[in-house]
């Protein structure tokens, strides 16, 4: 039997559960029709999530159809939620985008595309609520070929038409079906499996409608991966069951995984680790089934796991890349008066193990706790959850823009930590690289000059930390930080020399450079009524955003561009108001750029990267037996290597 994992993406609103619900009755794994405003959906399990009617937290379901075993995956839609979302994506076979034929293709649409191509996932495609009143097949099909992909290809109904349209999607297949006049369904499958056809299906998910011919579809037009013998898993999730336990789920992708077998790896802190599995669990909803073995394909939770975390390769597969989507919002967390900072940081911990883009924070010189977080839903969620699992009754400041800093050009930065009885120096090269490429580290250090395990160390002590620019003490991103060369004692190295030379050396090297602030920016969809237009096309314009204008429906205009994010957070509540509660305002994160007021905000700021001691970036030299600080200015003259 052909067994596949499957994921179900959608933009909130489009259906998503109702069609996973839908193909869970249709193949037999449910008895009862579920639905989300009727709070009984097979897979919304949490109590926040049937009381919202949204997903908050990923779920798997299994089903059988023909020839064909699925375990589904069913996503976060909201934007809040979305790094729950792409978190999956690293473990899918295939993808089912569902579009709401009502709304069409909105902009977390389009983000959703972008991240499927990013990662190179097979997509199929449900439009859903075509049985509501307005909806144009036509209409909506030539949206999907025009904005997403001239491949696109509309399966609903076997018609004369569709193998010429297949044939225009490749070459193999204008080939084939010039030389046969027909395509045959594996060499389809072929062309879905290398993204080349995006099988469409019409429908309505609610109804019934469509769903059988879809599920068929998923059945003739996959392949099963082929998987290696050597182990192989890769971890995409970390959650806790209601007794507490640990759950790393993960889908093993070579060889087999077995209870109590013993895993090796990499912890986040850089440290080695084997710990032993006391359980492997197939879920589905809520329930779950104990396994003995999980095989290549399987996707199970792991119990017993402590060091593993979201994005780990186990066996051989690697760690996965930097997240396309994060938070550009933190907030400073108001504790009551019950609770001391040590408890709620420690509480705070083990959700950020679960959801890592908390980015969790304690700044002992300000003394404040705070969090990173996609927006005011994730917010309120945040709150309710900590106090049902703690009973901690927090608030939260109004939040402020997550900035971000980068440099311009390649720039040395040097580090030396040597009070009496300790030695360390290390060079590093710090080089920009492409925007949202994130940060990366390597070595071109010599073995001779240094030995590995202390170049090991300093890659380590460059990932653990989270280093901070000088123009405003913001997280630095795209750069490549390589380790050039490197220097210890023979008798008074220590490990922690090279974190504090590590440290100083990335930090003097961010004091040479010419910094560049980066702020978020939004990818929009404003819906007005025409008379409007003219208003909104104006506050778009003081906003520093772009626009373009689209075709409406009926009397409302439709404008989509990018804007700044600090420049449209309270836009909501304007669009509202001139509108008088007819206009619509849709935003998904695009990404981080160039700061359109650089010089505003870090005059705000007035940070003296100096000042921070947290984040020094001057060296320490012994002088006639003891530690002399000397200023990072002057730092390359007193370095020991070239």
């Amino acid at each position: 039997m052909k067994r596949l994992v499957i994921g179900i993406l959608a933009h909130v609103d489009a259906g998503k559960t109702t069609l996973s619900e839908a193909m869970l009755y249709q193949t037999g794994a449910l008895r009862k029709l579920g639905r989300v405003d009727h709070r009984d959906a097979f897979l919304d399990t949490d109590a926040q999530e049937r009381a919202r009617g949204i997903t908050i937290f990923s779920k798997q379901a299994l089903l059988q159809w023909a020839d064909l075993s699925v375990t589904l995956l069913d996503t976060p839609g909201h934007v809040d939620f979305s790094p729950e979302m792409e978190r999956t994506l690293q473990v899918l076979d295939y993808a089912i985008l569902v579009i709401s034929g009502s709304d069409g293709i909105q902009s977390h649409t389009e983000t959703l595309w972008s991240l499927l191509k990013r990662h190179h996932i097979p997509t199929f495609l449900f439009i859903n609520k075509m049985d509501l009143a307005g909806t144009d097949r036509e209409k909506r099909l030539e949206e999907l070929t025009g904005r997403l992909s001239g491949q696109c290809v509309d399966f609903t109904e076997d018609t004369p038409e569709l193998a010429e349209q297949l044939a225009m999607c490749s070459e193999s297949l204008m080939e084939t079906y010039l030389e046969t006049g027909a395509i045959p369904k594996t060499d389809v499958a072929a062309a879905v499996r290398h993204r080349q056809v995006f099988p469409c299906c019409f429908g309505s998910a609610l109804k019934l409608e469509g769903v059988d011919r879809f599920l068929s579809l998923l059945e003739q037009l996959t392949i099963m991966p082929d998987y290696p013998l050597e182990f192989g898993a890769r971890v995409f999730k970390i959650a806790r069951d209601d007794q507490g336990n640990r759950l790393t789920y993960l889908k093993v992708t070579g060889g087999t995984l077995a209870v109590r077998s013993i895993l090796k790896g990499t912890a986040k802190d850089g440290s080695e680790f084997e710990e032993k599995i006391n359980g492997l669990r197939a879920y589905s909803g809520a329930k779950f089934r104990q396994l003995q073995n999980a095989e290549p394909g399987t996707v199970c939770a792991a119990v017993g796991l402590t060091s593993t975390f979201s994005g780990m390769g186990l066996g051989y597969e690697s760690a996965d890349g930097n997240p396309l989507l994060q938070p550009v919002m933190t907030y400073r967390v108001l504790l009551p008066e019950d609770c001391d900072v040590h408890t709620a940081l420690t509480r705070l911990r083990l959700l950020e193990d679960e959801e890592p883009m908390l980015h969790v924070t304690w700044s002992e010189s300000l003394q404040e706790l705070r969090v990173n977080l996609m927006g005011q839903v994730q917010l309120e969620i945040l709150k309710e959850i900590l106090l049902e699992r703690f009973q901690m009754a927090v608030e939260f400041d109004q939040g402020s823009i997550l900035y971000l800093e980068t440099i311009q050009a390649p720039v040395e930065g040097v580090g030396h930590f040597e009070p009496l009885r300790h030695y360390a120096e290390v060079h590093l090269l710090l080089e920009p690289t492409a925007q949202g490429s994130g940060l990366t580290f390597t070595s071109e250090c010599s073995e001779d000059a240094l030995d590995l395990n202390w170049q090991r160390l300093i890659l380590t002590h460059l990932q653990e930390k989270v280093h901070v620019g000088v123009l405003i003490g913001a997280p630095i991103t795209d750069m490549k930080i390589t380790l050039k060369a490197g220097k210890a004692h023979l008798k008074h190295t220590e490990g922690g020399d090279f974190r504090q030379a590590t440290y100083r050396a990335v930090r003097q090297g961010l004091m040479q450079a010419q910094s560049v602030l980066l702020e978020p920016w939004y990818r929009y969809r404003l819906e007005v009524p025409a008379e409007s237009v003219g208003r909104a096309m104006h506050d778009l314009q003081r906003m520093h955003g772009s626009f373009s204008q689209e075709a409406g429906r009926g009397d409302m205009a439709v404008l989509t561009g990018e804007a700044p994010v600090i420049e449209m957070q309270n836009y909501p509540l304007e669009v509202t108001g001139y509108t008088h509660g007819r206009g619509r305002l849709l935003c998904t994160v695009l990404g981080y750029f160039p700061c359109h007021n650089q010089e505003e905000i870090v005059s705000q700021a007035a940070y003296d990267p100096t000042a921070d001691m947290e984040n020094t970036p001057d060296s320490v030299f012994c002088s006639h037996g003891s530690g002399v600080i000397v200023r990072w200015d002057e730092v390359p003259a007193h370095m020991h290597l070239p």
